[in-house]
């Protein structure tokens, strides 16, 4: 794999300690700005939905520039909103600063995408966007406890700082190893993106990434209160347990990126259909401990075994115009199923049979996915016109 793809890790490495790491210190930011735990806690939804509408925007404005500079330009913008959040007098400017980092989130991920595929061969491009974010990973096993120790022993403004240089970072080693496009790029026309994106195949695509990571997020949001209540641990043992679930993470990413690489569908089929399988066999054994710790990997491994064919998916559907939006939309709508995951699973506690049940009946909706990717099959083989009408 060439040296550009790991610098796409590193971007992707420090994207995934900033979304990730105020989880750890809500506590910590709620106590110096004064604001409510739950206050706290939008700055979470406040960066997902900043994801979610920078990452069209953004790839749309700029369409007509060279990917690499795209790239740059995105990490530039994430470095000073990690400084922003860093210097943030009061709540309100902090949730600014947490939106403006977001911005880059979605289009880096998905304009990194499309990079990656370009710099190695047809039989590895899924394998290629694995790696990429094995950086993501990497984060949620190393950057965001290192980032919460750090914030907890030098205060929360000590860990913006710390992912500010590592945005520096990521800026050098993305201009000395990333190519520049090999053709110059004329601005796109938005228009003819539109119309790509209104290929049925592609919104049901995005609606399966969407239905997929609800399941994940259903589970993932409450699993402190499952492992604490139902297993019995206590909650000093959740984090070392959560580098299980990151361990898998990682395994998952790079085996979900080889199968890709050798049958797609089967691939996106299989990962969702082992998820399901994953989450309704944990209602059974989170009463043992030891079998806790072992479903919690394979929960890991398992939900990120889906990412690389589901972006992969997306892609195909979107060949030639559009690629580089459907692959950023790819991305909010990964961020979509988060939200609607966490809603979900407490819909489930809150109204529903309780926090035992969470896992089987999250369960569900990774099902609920392989429908939609059957159904996307269904009609393309069977409609010669699979666009949805996009005026002009």
């Amino acid at each position: 794999m060439p040296w550009a793809l790991f610098a796409l890790t590193a971007g992707a490495f420090g994207i995934g300690v900033t979304e990730f790491v105020i989880m750890g210190l809500l506590m910590e930011v709620g106590t110096d700005l004064g604001v409510s735990l739950s206050s706290a806690g939008l700055l979470i939804s406040g960066y997902a939905l900043g994801v979610m509408a920078g990452a069209p925007v953004l790839t749309v404005l700029t369409g007509g520039w060279s990917r690499k500079h795209v790239l740059l330009g995105l990490m530039v913008i994430f470095t000073v909103g990690n400084v922003a959040c860093a210097l943030a007098p009061t709540y309100g400017t902090l949730m600014a600063a947490r939106v403006l980092t977001s911005l880059s989130h979605g289009t880096f991920f998905g304009v990194g995408s499309v990079v990656a595929t370009g710099l190695v061969s047809a039989d590895r491009r899924a394998s290629a966007i694995a790696i990429m974010f094995t950086g993501l990973t990497v984060a949620t096993i190393l950057g965001v406890p290192l980032g919460t120790w750090l914030g907890q022993w030098l205060g929360w403004r000590a860990t913006f700082w710390a992912v500010a240089l590592i945005g520096l970072v990521a800026v050098v080693v993305l201009a000395a190893f990333v190519p520049r496009d090999t053709a110059e790029r004329k601005s796109t026309d938005w228009r003819a993106d539109m119309r790509a994106l209104g290929r049925r195949s592609v919104l049901l695509g995005l609606m399966t990434t969407a239905l997929g990571y609800a399941g994940v997020f259903a589970v993932f949001t409450f699993i402190a209160p499952i492992l604490t209540r139902l297993s019995g641990f206590s909650q000093a043992a959740v984090s070392p347990i959560l580098l299980v679930f990151g361990g898998g993470m990682l395994v998952g990413n790079l085996v979900g990126g080889k199968l890709a690489d050798r049958q797609l569908l089967p691939a996106i089929l299989g990962t969702l259909a082992v998820l399901s399988l994953v989450l309704f066999g944990m209602t059974f054994v989170l009463h043992s401990q030891v079998l806790a710790v072992v479903a919690v990997g394979l929960f890991g491994a398992a939900a990120f075994a889906t990412v690389p064919p589901l972006q992969m998916w997306v892609l195909e559907k979107a060949r030639g115009a559009g690629q580089s939006l459907a692959s950023s939309l790819n991305i909010g709508a990964f961020n979509l199923g988060n939200a609607l995951g966490a809603w979900f699973g407490g819909l489930i506690i809150d109204r529903g049979p309780g926090l035992g049940a969470v896992t089987w009946v999250a369960a569900l909706v990774p099902l609920s996915a392989i429908l939609i990717v059957l159904l996307s099959q269904r009609l393309d083989a069977g409609d010669s016109a699979p666009y949805l009408s996009v005026p002009k």
